[in-house]
């Protein structure tokens, strides 16, 4: 069976403010809105990143977290990987924007950290320069 190339495009993940959010990502990682505006299931959605991949950022109708329906948990995920060509540039980012680094850690082939954002999204930030 032949090898099937595959990237990985998007995530798509609830917070409560998804502009807010958006904000953050561009301001720490230098990406931009791709896209903006209401979701196929009711709330809102933002697309932040670069050409070739993003984050779909969204919120539901309801607060995150008051119903059962389908994407109204907040983070719902283990972690977001984000490899960066700078780490200690971008940790001190990371303090700037009043988030605090933790789990440090250097393994082959690379070094790495991890941020809760004001969600309880865990991003882990990965450098193999």
């Amino acid at each position: 069976m032949a090898a099937i190339k595959a990237s990985l495009e998007h995530v798509n993940v609830t917070v409560r403010d998804p502009q807010k959010t958006a904000k953050m990502l561009a301001e720490l990682f230098g990406w931009r809105v791709r896209w903006e505006g209401p979701s196929l299931l009711g709330g809102y959605t933002v697309h932040v990143g670069n050409d070739h991949d993003y984050l779909a950022i969204y919120a539901p109708q309801q607060e995150p977290g008051k119903n059962e329906g389908p994407k109204s948990r907040l983070g719902n995920l283990n972690h977001i990987g984000v490899a960066v060509d700078d780490l200690d540039a971008t940790e001190i980012r990371v303090k700037a924007l009043g988030f605090t680094p933790f789990n440090h850690g250097s393994y082959e082939p690379g070094r790495r950290f991890y941020f809760l954002d004001d969600d309880n999204v865990e991003y882990e930030l990965v450098s193999y320069a």
